[in-house]
């Protein structure tokens, strides 16, 4: 501590230098704040400096003291209270609701936010300050708020399996980006992850396989022959939702279906068109082995299990997956065919399309919006439902076109699983492609769309597969720093500052190393 506050003048002093080389006034922070202008002085931030709440819940200030305490080296937390002089809290009902002000004097600084998100946001970029410019935080005002309102990621942990402890330093990380969706992939053909209680067959039998591929999917080189599992109770759900929750992040559960169902197809074998058996998956990619979409079961089952996720999750949206799946059992399927005709339908993807219908009838009446991957607009989906565009933009423009809501995050360049560099050298085996941190940084999720069209874009989200990704180290190194330059287009795509970009990401990686976080070298050692 003594070492900290002892290189804050200098170390303020050469930052603002550095500020001043990039803009006059502009503050190194990402995403880049709506505004900012600077006054002269600074206000000094030290563990001693107390965080009152005028109004609103404290649980922002609780979030940023525990948040605070390894940057200070405390062993408690800042000091919370009601009065006094210091970082003073409040909500300002005439700002957006994750819009905040942070107005910096001599004396102290005021960080009102039109919620709680909003004072939660202004406190993250306090954080990064404090950091950035050793706890003297330049004097002036910020105005800020979000471009999207659904600013996302996505997380796989059927194919590798994460505990609950690694998904909330995932949500950590999240939350210091102001990202404020995780679209949680729960069910998958190679592992169920998620405790049903009207099934417990689906973890018994469904949550591990015999093995996994050794090799990448396309050149495959064996099995290792060691089971591989896990699952979070619904119990860990609770908690990991509210763990979320306190950071003002939202988690969409995505339950797969129709296809990518082989593990609970192995639990529960009458799921299938034939009842046939099969084991959880042990290879990468698509599997043939789908739901039936003939017999009353399959809806009888679906229900249920959206019964219990619906009561474990908040989220308006809940997610169903819907793409790649092949039909050729439906095509033999007496109980499909006997549905198509008595539906009068003439295709397998109307079939699909009946069932996504069904099922989005079903959680309208929990209150709830489904929302799917942009296959489902190839099965006749309803203008009511949410369209997550992976395959390219075009499903998320057609979509747009048609009035439903979309979520762009087309592969190129939001599958963060994909090689980060060109010459991916010392990235290790991924599934291939090329999402470099410039070429995320400068995508438009607004091309092709009319000003009417862009104001069916909900938001923006990156997507995180893991088949090749074993542990949470990997992880970070995927995500990072590509999840600042994402941030920037969720937060502020309207002011993304090429310029300026480096600088600030300079300093943020010094923000992950004081978090902890893994971040690949490849940006900063300005390998594309």
């Amino acid at each position: 501590m003594k070492k900290f506050l002892s290189r804050i003048a200098l170390g303020a002093m050469a930052l603002l230098m550095l500020a001043g080389t990039v803009h006059a006034e502009e503050l190194l922070l990402v995403p880049q704040p709506l505004s900012t202008v600077l006054s002269g002085g600074v206000f000094k931030v030290t563990a001693k400096t107390p965080l009152i709440v005028e109004s609103g819940d404290e649980n922002p200030a609780r979030i940023f003291a525990e948040q605070m305490m390894p940057l200070f080296g405390q062993k408690k937390p800042m000091t919370i209270t009601t009065r006094g002089e210091g970082i003073r809290l409040s909500i300002d009902p005439t700002l957006e609701a994750e819009g905040y002000k942070m107005t910096t004097t001599k004396k102290g600084i005021c960080i009102s936010g039109g919620s709680e998100a909003g004072i939660f946001y202004g406190l993250q970029s306090l954080r990064q300050l404090i950091h950035t410019y050793e706890g003297c935080i330049p004097c002036g005002e910020i105005l800020d708020a979000p471009n999207f309102a659904y600013r996302g990621a996505h997380f796989d942990v059927c194919r590798h399996f994460f505990t609950v402890e690694e998904v909330k330093r995932y949500i950590d990380i999240l939350a210091a980006h102001k990202l404020n969706r995780l679209h949680w992939h729960l069910t998958d053909d190679q592992g169920w992850r998620i405790e049903i209680k009207a099934y417990p067959e689906l973890t018994e039998k469904g949550s591990m396989r015999k093995e996994t591929l050794i090799g990448h999917c396309h050149r495959p080189e064996g099995f290792d022959g060691i089971p591989y599992g896990g699952y979070y109770t619904q119990e860990q759900i609770r908690e990991v939702v509210d763990y979320a929750a306190k950071r003002y992040i939202t988690i969409i559960p995505e339950f797969e279906m129709p296809g990518h169902a082989q593990a609970a197809l192995h639990a529960l074998p009458w799921l299938g068109c034939e009842e046939q058996q099969v084991e959880v998956w042990t290879q990468w990619g698509v599997t043939p082995e789908v739901m039936c979409g003939g017999k009353e079961s399959t809806y009888q089952f679906l229900e249920t299990v959206l019964s219990e996720i619906v009561a474990l999750f908040p989220s308006e949206l809940i997610h169903i997956g819907g793409d790649e799946c092949p039909k050729e059992r439906w095509k033999v399927c007496e109980h499909c065919q006997a549905r198509m005709e008595a539906l009068g339908l003439k295709s397998e993807n109307q079939l699909q399309g009946y069932l996504i219908e069904r099922i989005e009838k079903f959680l309208n009446g929990y209150g709830r919006r489904l929302i799917g991957w942009d296959e489902i607009l190839e099965c006749g989906v309803t203008p009511t439902a949410t369209v997550m565009s992976w395959r390219g933009t075009e499903g998320g423009i057609t979509a747009a076109k048609r009035g439903n809501q979309v979520v762009m995050t087309p592969m190129e360049p939001c599958s963060f699983d994909f090689y980060q560099t060109k010459s991916q050298e010392g990235e290790g085996l991924q599934i291939g492609g090329h999402v470099s941190f410039e070429k995320v940084y400068a995508w438009d999720p607004y091309k092709g769309l009319n000003e009417e069209e862009k104001k069916y874009i909900l938001g923006v989200q990156c997507n995180l597969w893991t088949e090749y990704i074993l542990d949470m180290r990997h992880v970070e190194m995927k995500l990072l720093p590509r999840l600042a330059a994402l941030s920037e287009v969720q937060w502020a795509t309207e002011r993304r500052n090429e310029k300026s970009i480096r600088p600030r990401m300079e300093q943020l990686r010094k923000f992950y190393e004081a978090c902890g976080w893994n971040y690949a070298p490849y940006y900063f050692k300005g390998r594309e």
